[in-house]
């Protein structure tokens, strides 16, 4: 069973979550941040993976600890998730159109974390700044053991945007984690 539990609390945040790689895309989200709950829910349905996410945070002061700290969280999920990744695909790539705009976005599960975020985002999507968005993935990305590209293909409207960076996201993710073998996927043998 692929499954996590992870609680975090720090004097600026207090998270609970809890992922299943092996789900249907059930999720239950609540951040206190809209914009971004709803990032975190078309992950959980286009990756199919069930996600549960309560973060408690210091939102008056802005959202930046909260979405770090949620990215902090759900990398570990993964990584723990995973275990020592037998089987599993472990790179993905996809491009996925929002409307006007569209991303890509590729990964390693190599245990060996780097970001590489090619487009700036800035501006606010109603309360939420844009910039945010890559600082989720590198908090991701690092606590998860994961090499993540990440590009934007085609800007438009800010919402659109950053949901199709979530969704390339989420289906590389839909395919990564996907087994194929019973062996682990490195000539050296190991993750």
């Amino acid at each position: 069973m692929r499954k996590a539990e992870i609680s975090r609390e720090t004097r600026e945040t207090k998270i609970q979550l809890s992922l299943d790689l092996d789900g249907t895309g059930k999720r239950s989200v609540d951040t206190g941040i809209g914009f971004f709950n709803h990032m975190l829910e078309l992950f959980s349905v286009h990756a199919g993976v069930d996600l549960a996410v309560r973060c408690v945070g210091d939102t008056d002061v802005d959202f930046h600890h909260s979405v770090e700290d949620v990215g902090i969280c759900l990398g570990q999920a993964f990584r723990q998730a995973l275990g020592d990744k037998r089987g599993i695909a472990r790179f993905a790539d996809r491009v996925v159109p929002m409307d006007e705009c569209a991303a890509m976005v590729a990964l390693d599960i190599s245990g060996r974390p780097f970001l590489n975020f090619e487009d700036k985002l800035s501006g606010k999507v109603g309360e939420f700044d844009a910039e945010l968005v890559e600082e989720f993935f590198r908090a991701f990305s690092f606590n998860a053991g994961v090499n993540l590209y990440i590009r934007l293909l085609k800007g438009g409207n800010m919402h659109h945007e950053a949901e199709a960076i979530f969704k390339a996201f989420a289906k590389c993710v839909q395919d990564a984690v996907r087994i194929v073998s019973d062996e682990v996927p490195s000539s050296k043998g190991v993750l």
